[in-house]
């Protein structure tokens, strides 16, 4: 198909604080016992593409992520492991490698996006539009009860931040993105836009994955002349989006509207490009304004079926949303196979006596359980020490983990090597690497961390 794909890794993201550190980079933090990048590359080995640029924000980073990739993917994949510098953003990544970009269209995908969503989908629908760019949009995923919070910092109530997608008729093309808006009320789309369009279906409900199909040469102009731009998603897909309509005619005395809503004076020779040149979408638009005769260009959307499951990795709750989706209604991207009671447990584990291990659950080789211990739809990681009477539900405990008799852990995530010692209480937390929760101690919605 000759696209050439970019997996961009990320390195140590502060937002996953303190699940991420040196040790643990993003693209190495275990999503239901396996590395979060084994999904996207994983989902790109099913769809026959095998020769890829893994981008890792840091050396040390990019050093682990690259043994770890050479040990699990050998003989599957042909991957080039590529350190950039830290903190450049999606856009100042693809930038830093823009010189290793040589084939007709590129494919972008981030790193922490845990989908079954074929990216052959989204690179057919770009390939059979002539876009410039094609973006994967599914619906807003469900995200963790709102009455618990992922951390201490989030017990302030925020605004809703919404996706404002503009669609043409058929749903193809894309005609207006803003991400990540902050809406209150109102939602407004200049009525010059519309003039130039004619018709705009502007949805809400849909979040971009994260998932791009580029043509090389436009990406590549892009990259240069913005200089500034770091994020693809709020900075180099909306200007590309916006671009397209730069020749758009308006309603009398041979006036357009530019890309940013202004009008113009077309000349007598784009007015006649423009009515020979009803390519695109005619019942959607007045006129074609987005015809590549005209030196325009094509933005196009592909839509995920909503049977389809799309989330990305990028918050402390979408850590814990992920998890418990992946061990719940999207258990077929685990990877693995389900007993009959719905769970996993390792042969090599070691329960006590009447200890139950519920429906969606995991646990890995290695690990034991004591007497009268409860897991109900939480993630048990390798070599976990776990002694009597211990309650744990809807949580992840990563590797080589000691609890002790009497401790309850709901709702949180206690990261390697942690030590919870006897009756100690978390609720909605997260405990970073090697900390020991002390004897009694009760914590409700903290992040624990070594200093």
């Amino acid at each position: 198909m000759d696209f050439q794909v970019v997996l961009l890794a990320g390195g140590t993201s502060e937002t996953l604080s303190p699940l991420v550190s040196r040790d643990v980079p993003k693209a190495l933090l275990p999503v239901a016992n396996r590395p979060l990048l084994s999904y996207p590359l994983d989902l790109l080995e099913a769809s026959d593409l095998k020769d890829l640029i893994v981008v890792v924000e840091g050396q040390e980073a990019a050093r682990l992520v690259g043994a770890w990739v050479s040990s699990a993917y050998l003989d599957r994949l042909r991957v080039e492991v590529v350190a950039v510098s830290e903190d450049l953003g999606s856009a100042g990544a693809l930038r830093a490698i823009s010189k290793r970009l040589t084939a007709n269209d590129i494919l972008v995908i981030s790193g922490d996006l845990v989908t079954d969503v074929l990216p052959g989908a989204v690179a057919a629908t770009h390939r059979r539009n002539g876009a410039v760019v094609t973006a994967l949009l599914c619906s807003v995923p469900v995200s963790g009860p709102s009455d618990t919070p992922s951390s201490g910092k989030d017990k302030a109530k925020k605004p809703n931040r919404l996706n404002i997608v503009g669609l043409d008729k058929t749903k193809q093309f894309l005609l207006h993105i803003v991400s990540g808006t902050e809406v209150e009320k109102d939602v407004r789309v200049h009525k010059r836009k519309i003039q130039a369009v004619g018709q705009m279906e502007i949805r809400s409900d849909l979040m971009d994955a994260h998932l791009y199909a580029f043509k090389r040469t436009i990406l590549q102009d892009v990259l240069e002349l913005k200089e500034a731009y770091r994020s693809i998603r709020l900075e180099v897909l909306p200007y590309l989006v916006r671009s397209q309509l730069r020749s758009a005619p308006s309603v009398g005395n041979g006036r357009s509207v530019d890309e940013t809503g202004n009008s113009a004076v077309l000349s007598s020779g784009n007015l006649q490009c423009l009515s020979q040149h009803r390519v695109i979408a005619p019942s959607a638009f007045k006129q074609d304004v987005l015809s590549r005769s005209c030196g325009g260009h094509r933005c196009c959307a592909y839509i995920a079926p909503k049977s389809k499951y799309c989330h990305r990795l990028n918050s402390i709750q979408s850590y814990s949303d992920i998890n418990r989706d992946v061990i719940g209604e999207a258990s077929h991207l685990s990877g693995c196979s389900f007993s009959a009671h719905n769970n996993i447990i390792h042969p090599s584990c070691v329960l006590g006596s009447k200890t139950t291990i519920g429906p969606h659950c995991i646990l890995a080789e290695g690990s034991q359980l004591g007497d009268k211990c409860s897991v109900k739809r939480s993630v048990i990681g390798r070599h976990c020490r776990i002694g009597s009477n211990v309650k744990i539900v809807n949580s992840v405990v990563m590797n080589h983990v000691v609890i002790e008799d009497g401790c309850h852990i709901q709702g949180s995530v206690v990261c390697n090597n942690v030590q919870l010692q006897e009756r100690a209480v978390l609720k909605d937390c997260q405990i970073g690497a090697g900390y020991i929760v002390t004897t009694g101690s009760e914590h409700k919605a903290e992040s624990l961390a070594r200093k």
